[in-house]
Parts: C-alpha cells; structure tokens; sequence
C-alpha cells in the first residue's frame, strides 16, 4: 500500500486519514501473462494500480491489433472512460507479462470521492494528467514521420525495449514492422 500512497501523494497531497480511508479499499489482484482483464463491449469495473508487470490496450480492426497504450510500474491501469462513464469498452485491456495489481471497484471509488473533496480533487488531477498524455500522444501521431516518433519513444522509454516485443511497440508507434526492426538496427539509442 505504500507504493500506492506515495504515488497518490506525488500528483496531490491528501491527508493522511483520507488516504490511509482511500487506499484500505485497493485490494491484491495477480493474473498470469495473456490475461484479458477488459474486452471489447465488456464495462470496466475496476480501477487497477500496477504494482509489477506490464499490460496493454488495443482494438481490434480486421483481425489486427492496434495498440493505445502500455500499463506498468508505478501507473494506473485500465480502460480509464469505460471505468469512469461505466460505459462499454471499445476496446481491450490485456496482460503481457504476469501482473500484480491494486484494485478498487467503481462503486467504492466513487463513494470515497463523493465522501472526501481531497480524492476527487486527487483524480480530477489524474484526469488532467491522462488527457494531456493523450494530447500529446495525438499530436506526434499527427505531426511527427515514423522516424521521429520511435526516436522519442527510445528517449523516453528506452526501458520498454528490452521488455514489450518489436511487433506491439510497432503497433503502438503506427510503425510498420519491418521498418521498426531497421530503424532498432540502425538508430542509436541512448542509453545502449
């Protein structure tokens, strides 16, 4: 429950009280790798804290997968508008690896921000965060070639290489494939 507290206390100061209240209602979850945790069409009723492993959200069209993101620690997980409108998801949400998670229902969540300002303060500052990596994501979609988006990948998460494989990172970074292995073969990356 600690990693979960001071990662809470990082984006906004709770009292001790309200948080200790908060976060007693997280409970241990642990899945092995290739877990669906939401599908396509299914509300996500969880709200998921990734304590160890690293998941991922795609849809699918025409047989193939299409990556939005990668879930692992310390973040939160989840079909995030499906979890907070209690709407069908779009699309599903899926374990790479064997994950270990904190977890709390919709219903208890939204009971404790209707019970203290502080959380609901906490995750309208969530949201904001999750939106502006969303607006930032569309905007190198948008603007920037292949080459530039996989270098600013390998800038800012250089870890992921070694853990996710070639075909989903390329999926992620709208990449084709093959060009995605010539470009690890030919870019330096920081760190190597």
């Amino acid at each position: 429950m600690n990693d979960l507290k001071n990662f809470l206390s990082q984006i906004h100061k709770v009292q001790e009280d309200v948080l200790e209240a908060y976060t007693s209602q997280w409970t241990p979850y642990s899945v092995p790798k290739k877990t669906i945790l939401t599908e396509q069409g299914q509300t996500e009723r969880y709200m998921y804290y990734v304590k160890e492993g690293i998941q991922k959200s795609y849809f699918l069209n025409d047989g193939r997968e299409h990556i939005m993101f990668f879930g692992y620690p310390p973040s939160f997980c989840g079909v995030m508008e499906s979890f907070f409108n209690q709407t069908p998801s779009r699309y599903y949400l899926e374990t790479i690896s064997e994950s270990q998670f904190l977890r709390i229902p919709y219903e208890k969540h939204q009971q404790l921000m209707r019970e203290h300002q502080e959380i609901e303060t906490l995750f309208r500052k969530v949201t904001e965060l999750f939106l502006l990596g969303v607006i930032e994501r569309y905007h190198e979609l948008l603007t920037f070639n292949a080459e530039t988006r996989f270098k600013n990948f390998t800038t800012r998460s250089p870890h992921l290489l070694n853990m996710i494989s070639q075909k989903d990172l390329a999926s992620y970074l709208r990449i084709d494939p093959t060009n995605f292995s010539k470009m690890i073969n030919r870019i330096k990356i920081k760190g190597d």
